[in-house]
């Protein structure tokens, strides 16, 4: 059997996604600059997309920028605002587990001069919003806190983030790349400046995303060139991509209740038989659902090494994470997990299983059997070498 359970780090394309897209692969491929027919119809068709994007989040058509992805809408919404407002004040506040996009974006600025403040979070990965509101500053010109962890699934309280930083006059940028499709998501109610999501998240194409911006927001440009996107960000536009990212968060959007039901009941049974059947496991992140992804569940597996764990679930046909997907290639262990004050070994114990609209109990019920095994083994074969070497018990 083959599992699919990392749907945190790229979704299944939904097959009407897919559909909507081919003919503007092969039939109208034309430059969407271009002022021939063939351009005018592509160009319609990314109007049509910005148009399906901003209804999804009760924003204004003009107030939708395309990009290549969640990453460069974080780099863009950071980077820009801090640029524009740099004669305002040189100091932003976000928080310790943010996406890399987030924090290397602030780390870049602070070898420019900027001030950062990283605000940490409890157990479960939130934030207090009583120190939020005490590190703003008088030159304080940006808030950025993501919506929901790709990690640990915990839901930040954007709507009190949104109200605090409103009543200061900072502006409040979320990376929203694992909330869209998932939460309801009103930029309006929430009072957000900018907001970031990535199609690839949600059942959608890789390769593109998109930069929610205020209308009146002060942000530089981020890609100098042409006069794509309103001068904004140069660059052909990816029809294709952006029908497809249109079609895909219509769909998620239209289909939110029923999918997130699904996906809770087949997160929970998966939580239950891990509980049940595997000793010494211990489950990061919130436990309230109010404060969690419906997908997510992220478990240290104590006395076993993730890396191995990982691939022999990879051998077993079952995709899971160890992690963030765009940390992959660091050994350092998950700042997000030291965040919320696991150990270092902790942290290379622990997988994350995000699970998704395609996935059934009978995937979960093999997950569970071939992890209680390949647990068993390894935890086994743990013992029986410090054993050789006269320890008695795991270290």
């Amino acid at each position: 059997m083959f599992v699919y359970a990392d749907n945190a780090s790229t979704t299944q394309p939904d097959e009407r996604v897919y559909d909507a897209m081919k003919p503007y692969f092969m039939d109208v491929y034309g430059n969407s600059s271009s002022l021939h027919a063939m351009g005018r119809n592509a160009l319609a068709a990314a109007d049509r997309a910005r148009g399906l994007i901003a209804q999804s989040i009760n924003a204004s058509d003009s107030e939708i920028y395309f990009t290549s992805g969640g990453t460069e809408s974080d780099n863009w919404a950071i980077t820009g605002v801090a640029k524009a407002l740099e004669g305002k004040g040189r100091h932003i506040i976000t928080t310790s587990i943010e996406h890399p996009a987030v924090l290397n974006s602030c780390k870049e600025l602070e070898r420019q001069g900027w001030e950062i403040t990283y605000l940490p979070v409890d157990s479960v990965g939130l934030i207090d919003l009583t120190q939020l509101e005490r590190s703003i500053r008088d030159d304080t010109v940006l808030i950025s806190v993501m919506w929901a962890n790709n990690e640990i699934g915990s839901v930040m309280p954007i709507n009190e983030i949104g109200r605090i930083a409103r009543g200061r006059g900072v502006y409040f940028h979320t990376d929203a790349v694992q909330a869209a499709g998932s939460i309801a998501i009103d930029v309006k109610h929430n009072n957000i400046d900018l907001l970031s999501i990535s199609g690839h998240k949600l059942y959608g194409p890789k390769g593109v995303g998109v930069l929610y911006k205020r209308n009146g927001v002060k942000c530089s440009s981020f890609m100098k060139g042409g006069e794509q996107e309103r001068g904004q960000r140069a660059g052909t536009l990816n029809i294709p991509a952006i029908v497809g990212m249109g079609e895909a968060l219509k769909y998620a959007c239209y289909n939110m209740s029923d999918d997130n039901a699904k996906i809770k009941s087949v997160r929970d049974y998966f939580i239950r038989r891990v509980r049940a059947d595997i000793s010494d496991v211990k489950y990061n992140g919130p436990t309230e659902d109010n404060l969690r992804l419906c997908g997510n569940a992220n478990f240290t597996f104590n006395n076993v090494n993730g890396d191995v764990l990982l691939a022999r679930l990879d051998m077993e046909g079952i995709c899971a994470s160890s992690g963030a997907a765009c940390s992959s290639g660091t050994s350092e262990p998950s700042h997000v997990l030291l965040a919320i004050g696991a150990s270092e070994d902790a942290a290379r114990s622990t997988l994350r299983f995000s699970w998704g609209k395609y996935n059934s109990m009978e995937e979960v019920d093999y997950t569970v059997d071939r992890l209680k095994a390949i647990i068993a083994e390894l935890r086994e074969s743990t013992t029986l070498f410090k054993t050789i070497k006269g320890e008695d018990k795991y270290v």
